[in-house]
């Protein structure tokens, strides 16, 4: 995970928006996680200057965030979307069956984040949340 500093000044938070699914099958869970990343990464800012390609590059996937970025602008944007690194989706989601998202989580919680966004596309994925987050 990126590194943040380790103390942050009074009242500032850290909320990263991460896509939660509860499934047994991680790579068809990450499937949405990465055709995000590959349109953000890919088709969002100009292609000498792009926010999302850039914090990805400095997460240690520059290589392949240029790749995607290559093929997106070529239109190859299925192409695009394979080439995200399953490891990157993975990294900042909670996909998975539920005790991996319960271990994940943690680790989320031992880092320097605040406060999670959360989207989720179905209420057992919602219910398990609520769950683990008592």
């Amino acid at each position: 995970m990126y590194a943040l500093p380790d103390a942050l000044p009074e009242g500032f938070l850290v909320a990263p928006l991460v896509r939660a699914q509860l499934c047994e099958d991680v790579a068809a869970g990450l499937l949405p996680v990465k055709a995000m990343l590959g349109f953000y990464i890919g088709g969002m800012g100009h292609a000498a200057r792009n926010f999302h390609a850039d914090l990805m590059g400095r997460m240690g996937y520059e290589k392949e965030a240029r790749r995607i970025q290559e093929l997106f602008a070529a239109g190859r944007r299925e192409e695009a979307v394979l080439a995200v690194p399953d490891a990157f989706a993975d990294e900042i989601s909670l996909v998975g069956p539920r005790e991996r998202i319960a271990e994940r989580l943690e680790r989320w919680r031992r880092g320097p984040v605040t406060d999670l966004l959360v989207t989720a596309p179905d209420p057992a994925t919602l219910r398990l949340l609520a769950e683990l987050g008592s």
